[in-house]
């Protein structure tokens, strides 16, 4: 049983940072819930802004994570900043509950051009967004090194699954899920869990750190 809950840890925890570092006010969203409205095609685009994350999630787990475990100083780096960087991410969500935001999808735009530009346009929000990179490759490749070698693939397969729910939920599901984006108290709850996520995942991080003292 016990066995079972350590192989289970890291992709639970995978899941669940990068589902707090993709659920955000932001122009990939919208225009994901948008296409969603519209019935534009929706597989195409849930499936770019799925596959980039993929890849970059594994590269970042397979190369930054991988070189960050070798060296006991990069390490305790990578300990230390990922901690602090989700600290601070986590008291930006807290903060952002007492803010006024909500998710503007506006149905009646027409995006359309064809299936050349759905993809380019796909790829230009999400490749040419440099937090992408910062989220996936340095951030959660980072945090995977704290884990054994064997344990990594699970982590990274908890983080890819999450934006695999996270893009085909609000592609599919955007006619059931813009009115609760469009409400203000939807996105402070959400702010408030996602910030929660991310002091806890920072406090397992620094834990070890603080034991040993």
């Amino acid at each position: 049983m016990n066995d079972t809950a350590i192989t289970y840890a890291p992709l639970v925890q995978g899941f669940f940072l990068s589902a707090g570092l993709i659920i955000a006010i932001g122009s990939q969203n919208a225009f994901v819930l948008r296409q969603g409205l519209k019935k534009e095609y929706v597989f195409t685009i849930c499936t770019i802004c799925f596959l980039c994350d993929a890849l970059l999630i594994f590269l970042g787990v397979g190369g930054i994570g991988k070189l960050i475990a070798t060296s006991q100083t990069l390490m305790l780096i990578a300990r230390w900043g990922g901690a602090l960087f989700l600290l601070f991410y986590g008291i930006r969500s807290f903060c952002a509950a007492f803010k006024n935001e909500v998710l503007s999808v506006d149905k009646s735009k027409g995006l359309a051009a064809g299936l050349t530009w759905a993809i380019v346009t796909t790829l230009a929000l999400t490749l040419l967004n440099p937090h992408v990179y910062i989220d996936t490759v340095i951030l959660i490749g980072s945090i995977a090194s704290q884990y054994p070698e064997t344990e990594r693939f699970g982590f990274a397969i908890g983080a890819a699954f999450a934006s695999m729910l996270w893009f085909y939920g609000i592609g599919y599901g955007a006619r059931i899920l813009t009115p609760f984006f469009q409400k203000q108290i939807s996105w402070k709850i959400l702010d408030v869990l996602i910030g929660a996520v991310m002091c806890v995942i920072a406090g397992n991080l620094l834990w070890p750190i603080i034991v040993s003292v």
